[in-house]
């Protein structure tokens, strides 16, 4: 009788276990996150419940999501959008309007994704945060003017006219620039999809912000190709700065639902040098380096030297 009954006393065990890490995890967690099934929330972290105005005396465990969206017809078109991107094997990933128990409202982004990808109809994983300020952010013509929309980088425009102000400069600090070009991405887009390689871009760009200063400028200049701009910086910096990068798109992960990839990339470097007296001298010298790299293989970074030279750093 002992015997028979010590597996079921430690799956019990075990299950307790779960449950108290689970516990602790949704009160301790920094992150708004909360599990839904059948419209209805069936487990909230305590920073879910304090995003929409709840605290001790109130819990949004067992309540509808209706209660937070901020209209019948908001709710059925977010149930809806779910429904399609789950039933095509890819999360949702949308900002929507919201609703706090006090009444007022604010923007959140929203990434949903089922427990079980086999169960797409089943319970759901939410992960929200407040981007209130940085949708009214990308509102302004100001931003839009100096931003990529997707991967919400510098654009080309603001590139250039960051780099023009050290092209020809007297200041005598050195200045080098990267151009990062991922490898064989339309075979990437061919295989998954657009939406599936715009994911993948924003995850890039938000991969390479990492590996600068916050006083270096990472801009997406084409399609997959992306540009940086290193002020006080001269070439041994910058080549370290390229590895980085090289070696970081080597180990990023791409996983969107039932969706995974993996790419790699070419970097070119250059630092500004007399002979380079254009913005599109300079960004075509990092462009040869690039191409350079590519021709030998990919996965590699080269260094503009001179007009026809190249170094090989990597690959």
């Amino acid at each position: 009788m002992h015997e028979a009954t010590k597996p079921a006393d430690g799956a019990d065990g075990a299950q307790d276990v779960i449950a108290a890490r689970m516990r602790a995890l949704m009160v301790r967690s920094p992150m708004a996150v909360g599990f839904v099934k059948d419209e209805v929330f069936t487990l909230v972290s305590e920073h879910f419940n304090h995003l929409f105005g709840h605290g001790d005396d109130t819990d949004l465990t067992g309540q509808s999501t209706r209660s937070v969206h901020v209209s019948d017809a908001a709710l059925s078109s977010v149930h809806e959008r779910m429904t399609a991107a789950f039933v095509s094997g890819r999360p949702l990933d949308d900002e929507f309007e919201y609703v706090r128990r006090d009444g007022s409202r604010f923007w959140g982004r929203l990434q949903a994704t089922p427990v079980q990808w086999d169960e797409p109809a089943g319970e759901a994983l939410w992960l929200l945060d407040d981007v209130t300020v940085a949708r009214q952010l990308r509102m302004q013509p100001t931003w839009t003017a100096k931003h990529d929309a997707l991967t919400e980088l510098a654009n080309r425009r603001e590139f250039e006219r960051r780099l023009a102000e050290h092209v020809g400069s007297r200041r005598h600090e050195p200045v080098s620039v990267l151009w990062v070009d991922v490898d064989h991405f339309s075979e990437v887009i061919a295989g998954m999809g657009v939406e599936v390689g715009d994911h993948f871009l924003y995850g890039l760009g938000q991969l390479l912000i990492t590996k600068v200063r916050a006083s270096d400028l990472v801009a997406r200049l084409e399609n997959d190709c992306f540009a940086v701009l290193l002020p006080n910086c001269d070439q041994h910096y910058a080549e370290i700065v390229a590895e980085k990068m090289r070696s970081g798109i080597a180990g990023f992960r791409l996983r969107w639902g039932l969706h995974r990839t993996r790419v790699k990339a070419c970097v070119g470097v250059v630092q500004l040098q007399a002979t380079l007296e254009s913005v599109d001298a300079v960004i075509g010298a990092a462009v040869l380096a690039c191409t350079e790299a590519k021709a030998a293989g990919g996965d590699s970074v080269r260094v503009f030297i001179s007009a026809g030279g190249f170094e090989e750093l990597a690959g």
